[in-house]
């Protein structure tokens, strides 16, 4: 188990306001963000989720016959390698970031030469490696806990305490009515069985972590997030021992307001007005749908009322 490493990790299913929550902590004095999602997951991931949720979003798992340098590449972190070795077909290409991956794969493997081959000090390495890579971030010289965002990735939750002895997982979870809406403007969207499946597992997970590791093991709406981020966030960064800082009510990159989330996530204007608006999109027998598939969620998580 890796120790005197501080790691949150942020989950949430498709459209449930990961990004937006991942693009609010960005400009924290004392947190090192990630700048995209971190999709830490490796094809050797093979368990009876793989079918339902891409592999790259996962808790990774590693060869054991592997190098620290297979290791690095072995992690699929798809949006931050095609950004720093293919530019031009990146959907951040826009946003200018000065970081090597190959220098990135140069720190890692540094990193791991005198440490045994466990997956916490992997996962570790990946994470210091990129920061210390990262040669135009926006330090304030006090971050001391890093963050991520990979998607779903909650129903892992376990084997993050587990690798991690100051591991936390921040699950946001949304309305499945705002979802599902949101879900259906993808170019080739899931249906609407496939999409609520997805979002109470991730629910089932998230609820049964928290309950199982309550100190490490958070869940907060997105609802209540966009109406009061400062509140709700700086809560949360005050149970892990760090300010609430003011720069919790702006969404921004490498602390760079952003005008709107996208690219980085699909919710463009993360407001309550826009939140309702969009589940009010659906017509009466989606919306009589996504209540019946997801009943057993919408007591637990206070979305009995909402629509």
């Amino acid at each position: 188990m890796s120790d005197g490493f501080r790691f949150v990790m942020i989950s949430a299913m498709y459209e449930n306001g990961g990004n937006t929550t991942h693009r609010l902590l960005d400009g924290h004095p004392e947190l090192f963000v990630y700048p995209y999602e971190s999709q830490p997951g490796t094809r050797m991931v093979n368990d009876h989720l793989s079918s339902m949720f891409p592999v790259k979003y996962r808790w990774p798992r590693f060869d054991l016959s592997a190098t620290t340098a297979q290791d690095y590449e072995a992690i699929i972190d798809e949006e931050c390698k095609v950004r720093t070795k293919t530019p031009h077909v990146s959907k951040f290409r826009h946003q200018a970031i000065d970081l090597c991956d190959k220098e990135r794969k140069a720190c890692f493997v540094k990193f791991m030469e005198d440490k045994p081959r466990t997956r916490g000090n992997l996962v570790e390495a990946f994470y210091r490696a990129t920061f210390e890579a990262w040669k135009d971030y926006n330090r304030s010289g006090r971050e001391s806990v890093y963050v991520g965002y990979s998607p779903i990735i909650g129903v892992d939750g376990d084997k993050i305490v587990r690798d991690l002895e100051d591991g936390h997982v921040l699950h946001v979870v949304r309305n499945p009515w705002s979802c599902y809406a949101e879900t259906k403007k993808r170019p080739v969207p899931l249906s609407l069985a496939h999409y609520l499946t997805g979002w109470t597992t991730c629910q089932y997970h998230a609820l049964m972590f928290r309950d199982m590791y309550p100190d490490n093991v958070h869940i907060l709406r997105y609802e209540d997030i966009i109406t009061d981020p400062q509140g709700v966030l700086g809560g949360l960064c005050e149970k892990l021992g760090l300010e609430s800082a003011d720069s919790l009510t702006t969404p921004s990159w490498n602390g760079e307001e952003l005008k709107e989330v996208y690219p980085w996530g699909t919710i463009r204007i993360p407001t309550s007005e826009v939140n309702l608006q969009t589940a009010q999109e659906l017509d009466a027998a989606e919306t009589a749908e996504v209540r019946t598939r997801a009943t057993p969620y919408l007591d637990a998580l206070n979305y009995r009322d909402f629509l």
